[in-house]
């Protein structure tokens, strides 16, 4: 195992005191849009991404086709880390100066804020829009409280495992589809020097997504309701197992001996250069792989069935992800309130969901895309999702962002060998305690 590298926690919390500072100096200027001049409107729209136009292609693509039809509507885009822009919101909120448009972390926190009074009732939108009925029942739920609309979806989540067909069959092996399948190509590619999974901690502490989905197979939708009431825990035999089958990953080599030190974009870059045989990802980098040189070999896997999961194994994580709101300042009237509708009537009706399906993502709305023939490695994710049962949500959408923290670093820490499956489910255990959820 590699020792020598900064505890993750304690990275954490450096990045946390660096991110005052960072949120402070991102809503000095950054308040409800920036008002009219010269006939021109400017919005601006904050995202969890450093870099927007390269890690999020479909918010980016969506922004500059935006201004292309209304030129007198300007967006300002900014981004940061997760942790750095999750607090950026919290000064916004407390300060009165949150972004038009942003992104938040999960349901829970939209709630909360929209409890606060900071987040804009966006019902009232969606219909002068003509948006309304592209929703699902199910995609607007989430984010609604009586007749409140507090959020919207902002992307589908569809994450899992992509992976390398011609690594694989050069190898003497096949796609996986159990646990069993994936521990046995593990053992076999560790062994010829080969990363079986790409995955990276370091400022992506939350880059778990296909470990999440695993969760889910042993029963986490069927657990977690008694969980956040404490008639029940985190610290049970059956998420025990999952984390005793992810420690036989860890033993086996399917994780970089530098997965600490790696970030998500490191990763990536890891199995687009067919240095790695999968990649923990979502249906985000479906575009950024199928342009990749190992692109017309990648396909999308789900994830395994476990022998000793709990329920049914044949379930695909595609939910309604994270929201987009806007601030509660917004007065309806306005140039920046227009300016806003305006964003949010793109953003959702047919032009903005093509933009979705032009950049590998599926709509969240019910609009049909037309999906390119050459969009092979978007085809598969939709082929491996299709007719298949999903959970309600992504399990770390239950759960408070400290017990998010904890529940990513309880993953990271046994793939890291820092952490054992026992003392991984306490540590989750003891913070959804601390934090009530």
């Amino acid at each position: 195992m590699f020792n020598t590298a900064t505890p993750r926690r304690w990275r954490r919390s450096l990045a946390t005191v660096a991110a005052l500072g960072a949120a402070t100096a991102l809503l000095v200027g950054c308040s409800s849009g920036t008002g009219a001049s010269g006939g021109t409107t400017t919005i601006t729209l904050s995202m969890q991404q450093t870099d927007v136009k390269t890690g999020d292609p479909t918010t980016w693509a969506i922004v500059q086709a935006f201004e292309k039809k209304y030129p007198k509507i300007k967006v300002t885009v900014t981004g940061q880390p997760v942790a750095q822009h999750d607090q950026a919101i919290d000064v916004g909120a407390q300060s009165h100066t949150l972004p038009s448009i942003f992104w938040l972390n999960s349901a829970d926190v939209a709630s909360k804020l929209n409890k606060s009074g900071a987040l804009l009732n966006l019902a009232p939108i969606i219909k002068k829009e003509n948006v309304s009925s592209a929703f699902s029942a199910a995609a607007l739920a989430p984010f609604k409280s009586g007749s409140t609309q507090f959020g919207l979806p902002y992307q589908a989540l569809v994450t899992g495992l992509y992976y390398n067909k011609k690594l694989l069959s050069d190898n003497g092996l096949t796609p996986p589809v159990t646990f069993a399948d994936l521990l046995h190509i593990a053992t076999v590619l560790h062994a010829k020097g080969i990363t079986p999974i790409a995955n990276g901690a370091n400022q992506s502490a939350y880059a778990v997504w296909s470990f999440l989905t695993d969760l889910d197979r042993f029963g986490f939708d069927n657990q977690i309701k008694g969980i956040l009431a404490g008639t029940s825990s985190y610290d049970n035999p059956d998420f025990l197992k999952f984390y005793e089958d992810l420690a036989q990953l860890q033993k086996a080599g399917a994780f970089s001996t530098d997965v600490a030190n790696l970030t998500y974009n490191q990763a990536v870059s890891a199995y687009s250069n067919g240095k790695a045989a999968f990649l923990d990802s979502g249906v985000w980098a479906a575009g950024s792989l199928q342009t990749s040189s190992v692109g017309a070999d990648t396909a999308f896997w789900a994830g395994p069935q476990f022998a000793d999961g709990v329920g049914n194994q044949k379930i695909a994580m595609n939910v309604v992800g994270a929201p987009l709101a806007a601030s509660g300042s917004l007065k309806a009237g306005s140039p920046e309130y227009d300016a806003v509708s305006k964003f949010i009537g793109f953003y959702y009706g047919a032009d903005g969901q093509q933009i979705f399906a032009d950049n590998g993502q599926p709509p969240v709305t019910t609009f049909s895309p037309k999906i390119a023939s050459s969009a092979t490695v978007f085809q598969s994710v939709l082929d491996a999702v299709k007719g298949v049962d999903v959970p309600l949500t992504q399990p770390d959408q239950y759960l408070s962002p400290a017990s998010q923290n904890a529940m990513y670093d309880s993953i990271f820490g046994v793939m890291e060998g820092q952490l054992s499956p026992k003392a991984a489910v306490d540590s989750v255990q003891k913070a959804i305690t601390a934090n009530k959820g």
